[in-house]
This record gives C-alpha cells, structure tokens and sequence, in this order.
C-alpha cells in the first residue's frame, strides 16, 4: 500500500490554479463568443407594463433584446425545496409579475460585454408598483407550517414539553435571532451556453452538474442526453451554486436566440438578489432543567422568511433533535412569505443559526446553574441519539471537550463574567459544541487501470476549492497500490458517470464509496488475469496473499515473486481494464451517523468603544476518518471563520420601504478579512468509524461553522456581561 490517506498532501489541481491553468466557467476560451447581460427590476413588487427596448437595440453589435415579451416558453422545472433542481419556481421570462427586486426581466446580447452592459441600461421599464412586503413582522399573523423540515415534521414533539418545562427547578426562556447573510464566494457565478441545433454544452460554475443537464433537458423540452455540463473548477459556492438558478437558463435562451456561444456572468449586485442567501431568522428557547444540571424539556421554535413561490425552510431545530439527551423536546418551525428571492443552502443551513440559539440558551443555563459550561454539557451527553435511539456509528465529543479545553487553556477562565482583564481590555472566554450530519447520497464512479500501470478514474462530482480532487486521488491511490501522481482524478462533466449535488459535506462519502467500490473491483480484475494465467508468477495465488505497492503485484510471504500492473496488461495485449461502481445506501439505517466538535474562543473587548476582537481560537473535532489532513484543517478553518463572520459583522441590509438590498457589495457587506482572524488551532480527534461508510469518513466542511457564533457570543458575555442575542454583535449593542 502507498498509505497516501491521511497525509497533508499538497493539492493535486494547486500548480494549475496558481499558474492560470485552471479554466473556470468564464474563462473557457470560445471563437465566435458572444456576450449576454441581465437585466434586472428596480422594484420588489408589482408588474411590467411595458419594456421599450428599441433604442438598445439600434446600437450596432448589439444581438438581440430578449423580454417576456419575446422568450421562448419554457417547460416548468421542479424547484429544490419540492425534491427538484432549480432555484426558483417561476421560469426566467415568462411572465411580467414581479416577485422581488432585481429578478430577471430581461436580458441583452451583444458583440462585446462593454456594449451589453450599456445597451441593457438603455432599455426603459415601466410598471406598475405595488408595495412589497419585506417586514415579517407586518406579516406575521401569515405565518405558516412548511410541509415537512428535513424529512421531519413541523411541529414535532417527544414527551411532554410543557410538563417538563413547569416542573423543572431552573428555566430559561429566550429569543434569539439571526440575520440574512450572503454566501459571496470569490467567483461569481457564470454560465457559456453553446447550442449545435438541438445539442446544448453548458460551462457553469455549478455544485450539481447533473441538475443543471435536468434543468436545462427539461426547459428545453430535449433529451438529457443531449446537455453536456462542464465544470472542472469552481471558485467557491457555499451552496448559492447548488440550485440551477435563473442565471443559467437565460444564458441558454440567449445562445439558443442568437445562434452563438453566450457568456453571461452574474455582477457581485446581482449575486445578492437571484442566486439565493440564508434567511433571517427569529428562534425561541425554553429550557428547563433539574437543580443539578439534567435538562428536563428542551422547547425550540420559531420563524425565518421565503419568498412568494417557495418554500425553503432554514431547518434550525434540526440539530436540537440530536445534540443533548433530553426526555422531552418541541420543535416546531413556520415560514413567513416576503417580496424576496427564495433562500437557500449557506454553509450548515439551518444547524449554523439554530445552534447559536441553542449553545447560547446554554451558555445562559450554566451560568443560572453556576455550572462550568463543559460540565452542562458532558452532564446531559447523549449516549444514543435521543431522536432515534438508534447507537452511533461513532461519538467522540468527550475527547473533543477534553482535547479542546486542554489546549486552549479553559482551567485558567474565571468563571464570573467581567472578571478578566488585560492591558485595560475585557478578556472573555467561550465554548460551544459542534455536530452536522454525516449525509450520504447515490453515486457512480468508473476506474480504469491502463496499459502503462497508472489509473484513471472518473466523476461527475465536484471541485469547489474543497480539495475534492485530491483526496479522491489519494483514496484510488492506496486501494490500487499506485503513488497519487500515478492516479487521474477527472470530474465536473456529465459525459462521466453521474454524481450528486456537492452540499450537505456529503461529496466524500457518496463519491468515496462509489470510489472505493470501482476501485477495489478494477484491483480485482486484473489480479484475477493473473491468477488465471500459467505464465503469470501470481498464478491461482489466493487473493487474500497477494499484496500491492508501487503498482507492483507480490505474494505477501515472498515478495520477490510479482509483477505490476503495466506487465498484467501488455501480456494480454489490454489497453485498459475498467470497472463500474454505482454506491447505494440502506434506507433502514442501524446507526445514527454525525460528526461532533468543539469550539473555545477568547475575545478582547474595548470597554469604551465596544470593538470585539478575537484573540485565541481552538477547535477539536472528531469527523471519522481524515483522508487529508492540511485540506481537512483548511475546511475547519475556512468554516469557522465564516462562523466568525457571522458572529461578529455579516448582514445583509434590505431598504423596508421599497424592498432593495442597500450593501450589495464587498465595501458594504462585511466579510472577515486577515486582520480579523487570529491563528485558529485545529485538533482533529482521531476517530474509526466502520459503520458509516465503507471509508469511515464523515463530512467536514461544514461541521466548523455550527456552534462557531454562539462559542464568540458567549466568550462576549464571559467579557462584558452583556448578552448579545441578535447577530451581528457589533460595537452599538456592546455600549
């Protein structure tokens, strides 16, 4: 074995990407290229009257002007939060209702994107304005049950909550909320759209090429077969790129329309207004609990925004489910239509928000307790999953809280908040506890062995800067026995076997498994050609006493006798040996699968001016099976830095009175920047899971972000005494 799994290896795609190798969607060079523009609505609601497009449609070069006036009619496609693949409901130009400000009205096409940009300004609107409803609380009397959260329902209720709650010895009841955030991955997202007659290849920056062929197949009303996506790099997603947004089919309206190759690339504006955000959302908490620290009830409900035609729900109460053994719990969730664009997927969608309600709640617990945070929390350690009772495949949050606390420091925090001083600072010190699902989802892989000994293997999966590419690489390469630059890793392109969306930190296990199947039968294969040949030195040698390394076959008792790969095929005359590998999970699952961590945080706060920075950061994490461990720490640490940001300064501003997002750009909108970050130390607890998967591995990239804000929010109140519970924490709610 080459025993690449779990070294820090450096990134297999690394040299091109730092090179301009690397072709992402925008940069696929293209002859004949044309350039396309949307145009989108000054107001948030109400309808089109009229679109003068003449006057842009004088300038020569300028192609076409395309409206709902002159679109093609599309075929509906079923939207994400109904079990399909597109972003929204309403198909792009179908109609002159206006559901939210900077939908796509229209889009122009012209030789150049300077002149598409100035011919789109030229176009004149008018509508008729209706006022838009973007307050929830003018609204919320509306409010109402989505169909199901994740598979559960609504309103969901173990025990008896109330009982629980009037009999306990200690109560906490208290609201938290939390802001709409924006994803603002580095690239934008962008789309080439090129027909030949009815064939349709698309270039996309997309977390789900196999849905964007479905969308496209279906709009279009032709066969899947006949849709070819590509997308080899991708800039960063955070999950806008998961859903087929608008976007892209009005890109393949354009191309369609004007007989060439269409490039249409989304402005950072627009990306705050049609590619999805993470709703806003308001989060009540009961918690009861006895005098010693066993909670009683657990009581989390509450309300976050979707748009007039969807229904997405921010699921916040999910990892209430599964966190703390508890014998009674409520969670219930509703939804509130506003004049916006449907939510989506950001990073840890729903446990991101509902675990800052939830450590927060308690954090607050522990000090009515005068309990130490950790100690709350290992006293109502939930041994099974309290959800299903079913065991874990494998916990290890103890040693996550033990790790953790150990290097951090946490025996040195004066329990009594405001009691820490540096320098003239507030110091405060933080925790809070980390879980996400270990998702797993259908995939296929095919691996060949070729004539010269190396491997090529191939799917239509996803790399979105996670290190995909080169984890996989590393897998192929220890079951083949080959060195990882002797293994090709091809993805993001649906003439390879099909893959699921890249979202859920579910791409290593679904992708890996199907990995590791098509791996170990193409192994099997040609070790069989051996065993079956007289001439070969592996001839009827049991399969369990031969060994690989290097690509060399070998008897493990004598490893003088073998033969590689490359001398298996060239004696049968074989270019290549292929197998196929389609992964498939029991729906009747045995063990409860999650990964757990932990967050410790000290701040330093200015007693006069309320300026929060962080000063230490540690995380211990326990995820299964690391197959890499620098891209593993890049992922905990890229998630808790957005964890940071949503602690500390992101919100995204909508104007009440009109409906229009007023800091749609990197100036306004704040982002963590270097300055904001100290050294985060990352702990990965080892762990063996052989029950989760075939590889042991759980996701991680989104596992760092949950619990993150409310780890900062109680290092904020260890500091200064006050409880901040809407997010941002910025210096106004501190003074």
């Amino acid at each position: 074995m080459t025993q690449a799994i779990g070294k820090p290896l450096n990134r297999v795609d690394g040299r091109l990407k730092v090179t301009g190798g690397a072709h992402y969607a925008a940069e696929i060079p293209l002859e004949n290229l044309a350039y396309a523009v949307a145009i989108g609505s000054t107001i948030a609601r109400g309808q089109i009257k009229s679109i003068d497009s003449q006057e842009a449609e004088k300038l020569p070069g300028v192609l076409r002007v395309i409206t709902h006036e002159n679109a093609p009619k599309l075929q509906p496609v079923k939207p994400f939060t109904k079990g399909g693949v597109v972003g929204e409901k309403p198909q792009p130009l179908q109609e002159p209702i206006v559901y939210h400000s900077g939908q796509h009205i229209g889009v122009v096409v012209a030789n150049s994107l300077e002149l598409a940009t100035y011919a789109a300004s030229l176009v004149r609107v008018i509508y008729e304005e209706e006022t838009p409803i973007v307050d929830k609380n003018k609204v919320r009397q509306e409010a109402f049950e989505p169909e199901t959260i994740f598979g559960k329902p609504p309103n969901f209720v173990r025990g008896n909550p109330e009982e629980g709650l009037s009999s306990a010895d200690v109560r906490i009841e208290e609201t938290y909320t939390t802001p709409t955030e924006n994803h603002n991955p580095i690239e934008p997202p962008a789309t080439i759209a090129m027909w030949e007659g009815d064939k349709l290849t698309v270039y996309d920056a997309t977390q789900h090429a196999f849905g964007v062929r479905e969308a496209l197949a279906t709009s279009f009303r032709i066969p899947q077969e006949n849709v070819r996506v590509i997308c080899h790099f991708i800039g960063g997603a955070f999950g806008c790129k998961g859903p087929v947004w608008p976007h892209v089919i009005l890109a393949a309206i354009a191309g369609h329309e004007v007989g060439r190759p269409v490039k249409l690339v989304l402005k950072r504006q627009q990306m705050f207004d049609v590619i999805g955000h993470r709703p806003e959302t308001e989060q009540h908490i009961k918690l009861g609990s006895t005098r010693d620290g066993r909670l009683t009830t657990i009581i989390h409900d509450g309300i976050s925004p979707t748009s007039m035609f969807d229904e997405y729900v921010e699921a916040f109460t999910v990892a209430t489910h599964v966190l703390y053994a508890c014998p009674n719990l409520q969670a219930s969730q509703r939804l509130i239509r506003l004049n916006k664009g449907t939510p989506t997927f950001m990073r840890a969608p729903g446990e991101a928000a509902g675990t800052f309600a939830l450590e927060s709640a308690l954090d607050e617990l522990a000090y009515a307790l005068n309990l130490d945070p950790i100690e709350l929390r290992l006293r109502n350690y939930a041994d099974i999953d309290p959800d299903t009772n079913l065991p874990w495949s494998s916990k290890s949050l103890k040693e996550c809280y033990r790790v953790g606390a150990e290097n951090f420091g946490w025996s040195r925090r004066n329990r009594e908040p405001r009691s820490m001083r540096d320098d003239g600072y507030l110091i405060g010190m933080g925790m809070a506890t980390a879980t996400f699902p270990a998702n797993q989802s259908p995939a296929a892989i095919k691996a060949r062995i070729l004539a010269d000994g190396s491997a090529n293997v191939q799917s239509g999966t996803h790399e979105m800067g996670t290190g995909t590419a080169t984890v996989m690489a590393q897998l192929a390469a220890d079951i083949l026995g080959l060195p990882v630059k002797r293994v090709r890793f091809e993805l993001g392109d649906t003439e390879f076997p099909p893959a699921p969306v890249s979202h859920g930190s579910a791409t290593v296990g679904s992708v890996g498994t199907a990995l590791y199947g098509a791996a170990t039968d193409v192994k099997v294969k040609v070790l069989e050609i051996a065993r079956n040949d007289r001439n070969s030195p592996l001839y009827q040698v049991p399969e369990n006493e031969v060994a690989i390394a290097n690509g060399r076959l070998f008897i493990k008792n004598n490893p003088a006798k073998g033969e590689t790969y490359a001398d298996i095929l060239a004696r049968h005359h074989l270019e290549q040996v292929e197998a196929d590998y389609q992964s498939l999970f029991d729906t009747e699952e045995k063990y409860s699968k999650h990964g757990f961590g932990a967050h410790f945080v000290e701040v330093r706060v200015d007693p006069d001016f309320g300026e929060v920075r962080i000063t230490r950061y540690t995380g211990a994490f326990a995820t299964g099976r690391i197959l890499n461990q620098k891209t593993a720490r890049s992922q905990f640490i890229g998630a808790i830095i957005m964890g940071i940001g949503m602690a500390l300064m992101e919100e995204t501003i909508t104007d009440q009175s009109i409906g229009r997002v007023v800091n749609a750009n990197l100036g306004d909108y704040h982002v963590p920047v270097n300055a904001d970050i100290p050294n985060i130390d990352i702990h990965i607890v080892d762990e063996v899971d052989p029950y989760v998967n075939p590889i042991g591995t759980k996701g991680i990239g989104e596992i760092g972000i949950t619990g993150a804000a409310a780890a900062v929010a109680n290092a904020v109140y260890h500091a200064t005494g006050k409880r901040i519970r809407n997010l941002p924490i910025t210096p106004d709610k501190l003074i």
